[in-house]
């Protein structure tokens, strides 16, 4: 079986895209990454094929402040150069990530079915949530429903507007107005950061998180016993600003009261000026680019802009969380966490809201034990190999192309 994975560039994108490939190869199958090449060094390093996206970059006719726009008209401009790749590769199958929508509508136009992979929880609206990005628990009572019920209805005429967008870029491509969805999705995330929903879709399935490191370094730790707190800014353009100066003064022993010991791991170095914040030199400060995974094992607190892939390893190794999320889903599951006891959320960011937030999480150890007990619900998930093979199995698909 070849896969031909569909994601964008972003990290939180493209990461799990490679490792789903990887788990493709681990059980014998091909697969072909379509995505930016930011990473490419980093992926053919681990052996992954990877491809460029076409049409990734935006044109002068993109209309980026229109996020129905960006979803839609790019999405059938990239499917058209795609599709015939895929056809080229003979691609048997094609997941594509949720928010890169012309691989699904490319293998539509190849006769292919497809699998849309999220690489986090489940956003699509539900009938008994709240609006995703709200950070609100379902509503309770007469009150919570009806809350729940007006902010649904504030938000569908949005909604409305993105479904008539989308079906005429789909019309623009041959395709027809209305879309059937994929043949499945997988949802990449740990069940207990999911929501319960009256309606959760059919073959849908938790696949639990999919982790990727670019980087086979590993972190030095700072010398000492002091606890170890991790600080991994985001790496996504709604990320809080000027989180690392701010974070770093908060965890200073002058203003923490205590001693702690820091890593920060980040795709770039924290400025002079930041790392001063925290103390003159030698501090117990290491920073750079290195496994998180490895590093989180010795942690005792995370700090993190909330998105959902370090979010995902720090519960995976019962690390507790002091989020400071931007915007978007980070605002959402910063919320799932706090509600869950695994951690404190700090909005605004201040240098004493985030030195408050850390002693909490450092003298109760309820929060590592509420983190250890998410991290354990990843055991009930489904392994996506074996669902793709179940949707290859019943396709009834007529490929369009040479390999057919």
């Amino acid at each position: 079986m070849h896969v031909a994975l569909v994601a964008g560039s972003d990290a939180g994108h493209a990461f799990p895209a490679f490792a789903l490939a990887e788990r493709f190869a681990a059980a014998g199958h091909r697969t072909t990454v379509h995505t930016g090449l930011n990473w490419s060094a980093a992926a053919r390093r681990r052996g992954i094929d990877i491809a460029e996206l076409p049409g990734l970059s935006a044109t002068d006719d993109d209309d980026d402040a229109d996020a129905g726009d960006k979803l839609s008209a790019r999405a059938a401009r990239m499917a058209d150069l795609l599709a015939p790749l895929l056809a080229e590769s003979c691609a048997d199958l094609v997941v594509s990530d949720v928010i890169t929508v012309c691989g699904g509508w490319a293998a539509q136009l190849r006769g292919l079915p497809w699998i849309e992979l999220s690489p986090h929880p489940l956003y699509l609206p539900s009938r008994g949530l709240p609006p995703i990005g709200s950070g609100l628990a379902p509503g309770t009572g007469i009150r919570g429903r009806v809350r729940d019920t007006l902010m649904r209805a504030a938000t569908a005429t949005s909604i409305r507007k993105g479904e008539r967008q989308r079906a005429a870029a789909r019309l623009s491509i041959g395709l027809p107005a209305h879309d059937g969805g994929p043949c499945a999705r997988f949802v990449a995330t740990l069940p207990g950061l999911e929501v319960p929903r009256p309606d959760w879709p059919a073959d849908t399935h938790l696949i639990g998180p999919l982790l990727w490191e670019p980087t086979d370094d590993l972190f030095d730790r700072p010398d000492g016993d002091a606890p170890l707190v991790v600080l991994a800014p985001s790496t996504a353009q709604t990320g809080a600003p000027d989180m690392v100066g701010v974070v770093l003064e908060a965890l200073s022993e002058r203003v923490l009261g205590r001693r702690v010991r820091v890593v920060v791991s980040g795709l770039h170095r924290p400025s002079t000026a930041d790392l001063a914040r925290f103390g003159d030199a030698p501090a117990p400060i290491t920073a750079g680019l290195g496994r998180q995974d490895e590093v989180l094992a010795d942690a005792q607190v995370l700090i993190c802009g909330s998105g959902h892939g370090i979010l995902a390893k720090a519960m995976s190794a019962g690390v507790p969380v002091v989020a400071v999320p931007g915007g978007g889903d980070q605002w959402e599951l910063a919320n799932r966490l706090r509600r869950a006891g695994a951690g404190r959320l700090v909005r605004p960011l201040t240098v004493e809201a985030v030195a408050d937030a850390v002693r909490t999480v450092l003298d109760d150890p309820e929060y590592a034990r509420s983190a250890r007990r998410i991290g354990a619900s990843g055991a009930d998930t489904v392994d996506p190999v074996a669902v793709a093979h179940a949707v290859l199995d019943r396709a009834a698909f007529r490929r369009v192309g040479p390999c057919a």
